[in-house]
Formats: structure tokens, C-alpha cells, sequence
């Protein structure tokens, strides 16, 4: 009976010492998880404020060839991917009944000519015999119709030759600029219609100059207001690892479009200098800057409050500068700002450290704010609120006002929202952001 005792009191020590272990290690493990920072010292660095744009590359100048007239392909002596100087031949038709009704128009023309001389010489006889009083009217009139008859004939005749010369000029297609050959659907001897008849005609070749390439992309609508025609581009392409293009914005759209359930405007974009390796269908990532500040005094957006004048509704940035174990409440002048840091134009130096959360002292001296209302009845959200760093031009002090993504937001103590980056807005109807 002792035994059984001892070995229940051994394995219930086991046990107990095993779930103790197990809960040390966790507590262990979560002591050494590092805190999310509360501090950060303000420091100099560059700003730069772009609106982003993903978009598809295509050539400037693509064309469709098709030829005008119906007939077989006798030459296509190009194929996919070759470059076709201007004037260079693309492809040829068989002309061969186009020469025999040439032949045959020729010949009609020459008999045509025949009844006119005969025509003619019957009318001014006739002419000769109704002056001597020889004839009546009616012959002589009807001599004179089939004189005007013949000449119409001949120059109908004439008309038939110019159409079929016409066509003997259409059987061979010519390169109208610079371009590479994109795609070749057809095949020597194949029958083609031309462009005027049925399905505006058979497709034989598309031809693009590669040497002007475009980006159509979506523009977000909050940062269309913000783009202008002629704005610099850097544009990165993802099938060509490491290359950094150029590009100037050429057109925005007054008209919006819906992509990939996203409302946006569509932008065109002139690339520049287009390198060989760049090709049509390729996805590029467009970073179109907006302002920047060089060497400033910034600090995490996180750091920047507002708060609102419930009275006359003006906002006044501040931060709060750290002093030994206190916070000092300073009023700040925000300039450009991105996603993650904010230009300190006054207010603030380099090197002066600055909490990225209100401090405890400042939300004891307002309890209703904790309550959720302040003393006129506003909910603390909308009295104390972080800073929406305004993009503001160093110049003009102009306000771009965007609001950041949920994903730009650390997290800091409730009510209190950290400052958000200007940059996305979302779409009501679509309920998504760019």
C-alpha cells in the first residue's frame, strides 16, 4: 500500500513540476520579447513624398496591318520579332488576275477609242449633210447621241484601268515607320479579304515601334488632384531586375475607370531612353514624386498630434519632448511628410527626444476624455487626434491632405491614433484602398 502511495505522490511531483517548467519558459520567453519603442529622437534626414501606380508597358505606335484588297499571299518575308526598316516590303498578294483585267481594260480602252474616232466621223457628217439640208434633225441628233455615247464609253474605260492600277499598288504593303514585327497569324498562300469587307478584313501582321514605349497606369482618384502633364517619373520593371527608367506623365484622364474593383483615372506615361530589354506586356511599378525636403529635422509620424479648436476648428500639431522622467507639450510646425516620418519645420532640433504616445500625466488631467466626452459634449476622438502629417511644400505651405493605410498605424494607447501618412484614400463605393 506504501508503494502505490509513493509512486501517486511521484508522479503527481512530475506533473506539477512539468506544467511549472513549461509556464517558467513561457514567462521566460515573453520577458525577452523586446517592448514596442515609446521614444524616438528626432533626426536629419531627406522626405520624400511620391504617389505610386502600377501600370502595363505598351509600344506608342502599334498597328494592325490588313490589306485593302482580297487575294492570296505570294511573299511574307518577315517573321515575329524581325525589325523592319520604313519602306520595307511586309508582305505581297498574288496580282495575277489584277494584270489580266489590266490587260483586258487595255484593250477596251483601245476599243473604246476605235467607236469614238468612228462616232466622230459619223457625227461631223452627218453634221455637213443637215447644214446642205441633206438629213432631218432626228438623224443628225441621233448621230450626235451616239457620239457622246462612245466618248462615255472610253472614259469608263478608262476609270476601269485607273481602279485596277489602283488595286496593283494596294498588293504590296510597305513598313509606314521604324517598327518590329509582334505578331504573324497568318501563313504564305493563305486567302485574306481586305480591310473593306466583311470583319474589316484579315489580320497579317502587328507591327509596333519599340523604340517608344508607353505605361498606361491607374491613378488613385485621392492623387490625381496632386498630378500634373509633364511631372518626372522613376519607373522600376519587374521582369528586368535593377533597372531604374525614366518617364514623363503625358495625359491623365478627365474620366474615371473601375480596376480590379478600384476606381482610378488612367494615366499615360512616356518612358524615355527605353532599354532592349524592356517588351510589351510588362508590368511596371510608377513612383511619380509629389514634394520633398532635403536635410530636415523629422520625427515618426506617431509623434505628431492634432488637436482642434472646438470653437473656431483650428488644428494645432504638437509633440512631447522628453525631460529627464517628464514630457514637455510643444507646438510644432509640420512640413512634407511620407508614410513613415514627418518634416519638423519649427518647434523642434535635431537630437531632442519625443514620445510616440501621449504620456500618462496628460490623459489623467483629462478624465472625461477617458469617459469618452470632453466638458462640451465632443468625444475625445474628436478633441485630441494624431497629427494627419499634411504634405506642405517648403515654398507655398500647401496642404495635400490624404489620410495612410490602417497598415501604417502602430499601435499606441486607446483614443489616441497615431499620426496617419498622406497617401491612400479609399474608395466608398468600392471599399478598398489603392
Amino acid at each position: 500500500m506504501k508503494k502505490w502511495i509513493v509512486l501517486v505522490l511521484l508522479v503527481g511531483l512530475g506533473v506539477g513540476g512539468y506544467y511549472g517548467w513549461n509556464a517558467w519558459q513561457k514567462a521566460k520567453a515573453a520577458a525577452e520579447i523586446p517592448g514596442r519603442p515609446t521614444t524616438a529622437v528626432a533626426e536629419v534626414r531627406d522626405i520624400t513624398f511620391a504617389v505610386n501606380a502600377a501600370g502595363e508597358i505598351a509600344p506608342a505606335e502599334q498597328v494592325s496591318v490588313r490589306p485593302e484588297i482580297n487575294g492570296l499571299l505570294e511573299q511574307l518575308p518577315v517573321d515575329v520579332g524581325d525589325r523592319i526598316k520604313k519602306d520595307d516590303l511586309l508582305f505581297k498578294l498574288d496580282d495575277s488576275e489584277l494584270q489580266q483585267q489590266k490587260a483586258s481594260n487595255l484593250t477596251d480602252i483601245e476599243k473604246s477609242k476605235l467607236g469614238v474616232e468612228k462616232a466622230e466621223r459619223d457625227y461631223k457628217r452627218a453634221e455637213q449633210l443637215l447644214r446642205d439640208k441633206l438629213i432631218s434633225q432626228e438623224v443628225f441628233d441621233d448621230t450626235k447621241t451616239a457620239f457622246d455615247l462612245a466618248k462615255n464609253a472610253l472614259e469608263r474605260s478608262q476609270r476601269d484601268l485607273a481602279i485596277t492600277e489602283e488595286h496593283l499598288t494596294k498588293t504590296e504593303v510597305r513598313a509606314p515607320f521604324d517598327c518590329t514585327i509582334l505578331t504573324r497569324p497568318v501563313s504564305i498562300g493563305q486567302a485574306v479579304s481586305g480591310s473593306g469587307g466583311f470583319n474589316s478584313g484579315t489580320e497579317v501582321l502587328t507591327i509596333a515601334d519599340l523604340n517608344s514605349m508607353i505605361i498606361n497606369a491607374q491613378v488613385n482618384q485621392a492623387d490625381v488632384p496632386r498630378l500634373k502633364v509633364g511631372q518626372p517619373v522613376e519607373v522600376t520593371i519587374e521582369a528586368v531586375p535593377g533597372l531604374v527608367a525614366t518617364g514623363v506623365v503625358e495625359r491623365i484622364s478627365p474620366q474615371a475607370s473601375i480596376k480590379n474593383n478600384i476606381k482610378g483615372y488612367p494615366a499615360r506615361i512616356v518612358l524615355k531612353q527605353v532599354d532592349p530589354r524592356v517588351l510589351p506586356g510588362m508590368t511596371a511599378s510608377v513612383k511619380i514624386p509629389v514634394a520633398s525636403a532635403a536635410s530636415v529635422t523629422a520625427v515618426p509620424l506617431s509623434a505628431v498630434f492634432t488637436e482642434r479648436d472646438p470653437d473656431t476648428g483650428d488644428e494645432q500639431r504638437f509633440v512631447y519632448v522628453k525631460h529627464a522622467d517628464s514630457f514637455e507639450r510643444r507646438n510644432v510646425k509640420v512640413g512634407v511628410s511620407d508614410f513613415f516620418f514627418a518634416e519638423v519645420q519649427e518647434g523642434l532640433k535635431p537630437g531632442e527626444t519625443v514620445s510616440l504616445e501621449m504620456p500618462k500625466e496628460d490623459l489623467e488631467k483629462e478624465p472625461r476624455m477617458l469617459a469618452g466626452q470632453n466638458a462640451s459634449g465632443d468625444s475625445a476622438a474628436q478633441k485630441i487626434k494624431p497629427a494627419l502629417a499634411p504634405s506642405i511644400t517648403r515654398t507655398n505651405a500647401t496642404t495635400l491632405g490624404t489620410t495612410a493605410p490602417a497598415t501604417a498605424t502602430p499601435a499606441i494607447p486607446a483614443r489616441v491614433i497615431p499620426a496617419a501618412a498622406p497617401a491612400v484614400s479609399r474608395d466608398a463605393s468600392a471599399g478598398k484602398s489603392s
